[in-house]
């Protein structure tokens, strides 16, 4: 029985592996800029709070040569007449396993976390997958660049950034290896349990533990970083020697207000500034975030609050309550298939009283501050890459985001995809559009 149920568990595997490479768009990435590209006439969000109307932006090899009001446009310049429209800095979407996980019920293509707790050494790039058909969703809401995260564990791994076109995780890698993931051990009982044991005092044991377990071994990667080569080579070690240099960062996940005091009082006294990632209950210690200059990686506003007995509102308004104490803000959002909701996210923020431009900030100037890449992308400034998107209406709007033109790196990127082709398969079967 057991070799027919694998016989069949293994037939059916196949078989949906086969059915979504059928299904798979023919996308390829863009060639090279080989010609410099003028966006004119457009509402120009430059991504720090600027706004300028009627714009213009230029752009060749790939970086931005020119923002501002109409100028002069030298010849062979291919020119986008974008009057009406909205050009924003491409998107950037954080703590995502995108490229990790294909479908969730087949193990084969589920790559994101790693047996064990302590993986500092684990890289997340090189499990990459460039032809996830999910990629092509987050293009078409606008959404150029990711943070491809690892899971699980108290000490998940490393996270890289890639550009959302590429041939292969070593064409994608935009910035590698820029940071380690921490997850905080916390009490995991209540709406948002499992895992643990079900008893609150033996939880809080496991706790403790778990707590001076992570303590002692950054202690030890501390030691092991000054030791100057005293020591026989260790590859998590090795993994934090980046860390105590300021090269690399650590992210931190933590969302109760008392994890979030006991992970940063902890980080500091070995001398780590972490992200926090996470931060469902952030606002409550805003003095402590400020003082010691914690940026926040917010979870995705569309969800229910951490606890039972809050606003229920409270996950919209989170992001204006945390930028009004003066806290560097992003947004992210779980998983890998919604992430192409992540303008979405910003735009409820903007509803719930944050300023519009403030809000565009949480997914493009600010996540490109916090990841380290500001100098790079994250704005539309002379000297950047060309990560750019021309969106007819308002980009963080469900009703006005429609993506028609993006670009990374001054490449044309396609912004087909499946749910697109789809959408065209069943408008022809029931006679809504006519034969091509």
């Amino acid at each position: 029985m057991k070799s027919i149920i694998t016989y069949l568990s293994a037939t059916a595997t196949l078989l949906l592996i086969t059915v979504l490479a059928s299904a798979q768009p023919t996308i390829y990435p863009a060639k090279v800029q080989d010609q410099p590209i003028a966006i004119i006439g457009a509402t120009i969000h430059v991504g720090d709070g600027k706004v300028i109307t009627q714009g213009t932006l230029l752009f060749e090899q790939g970086k931005i040569t020119y923002v501002g009001g109409a100028t002069t446009i030298s010849a062979g310049t291919l020119t986008i007449d974008a009057a009406g429209k909205h050009v924003y800095p491409g998107f950037i979407a954080t703590n995502t396993n995108l490229g990790l996980v294909e479908v969730e019920s087949v193990r084969a293509t589920i790559d994101y976390a790693e047996v064990g707790e302590n993986n500092a050494h684990v890289r997340s790039l090189i499990a990459y997958n460039t032809d996830s058909k999910v990629i092509n969703t987050l293009r078409s809401n606008g959404i150029l660049l990711a943070q491809i995260t690892p899971q699980d564990g108290l000490v998940s791994g490393q996270s890289s950034i890639v550009q959302l076109d590429a041939w292969n995780w070593e064409d994608a890698a935009y910035k590698i290896d820029e940071g380690i993931h921490i997850n905080w051990p916390t009490v995991r009982f209540g709406r948002f349990g499992g895992g643990g044991p079900s008893n609150p005092d033996a939880q809080k044991e496991q706790v403790q533990a778990e707590i001076a377990q992570l303590e002692d071994y950054l202690s030890e990667a501390k030691a092991y970083a000054s030791s100057a080569g005293e020591y026989p080579s260790n590859a998590r070690f090795e993994a934090f020697k980046a860390v105590f240099s300021g090269e690399r960062k650590v992210y931190v996940h933590a969302n109760r207000a008392a994890d979030i005091i006991a992970a940063i009082s902890s980080l500091k006294r070995l001398g780590i500034k972490p992200v926090l990632v996470g931060g469902a209950e952030a606002h409550l210690v805003t003095e402590l975030l400020k003082d010691n200059q914690v940026p926040v990686i917010i979870r995705q506003s569309h969800s229910l609050p951490y606890a039972s007995d809050a606003d229920v509102y409270l996950p919209y308004k989170q992001a204006k309550l945390l930028a009004d104490a003066g806290i560097l803000i992003a947004y992210s959002i779980d998983g890998f298939w919604q992430q192409r909701n992540l303008p979405f996210m910003a735009g409820t923020a903007a509803a719930y009283g944050l300023d519009k431009e403030q809000a565009l900030a949480t997914i493009t100037s600010n996540t490109a501050k916090i990841l380290g890449i500001d100098n790079r992308t994250g704005t539309l400034e002379v000297g950047k890459d060309a990560n750019v998107i021309v969106s007819s209406g308002d980009a963080l709007d469900m009703l006005g985001n429609d993506i028609e033109r993006a670009f990374i790196q001054g490449r044309d990127i396609n912004l087909d995809d499946l749910h697109k082709q789809l959408f065209e398969r069943y408008e022809y079967k029931y006679g809504l559009i006519e034969d091509k």
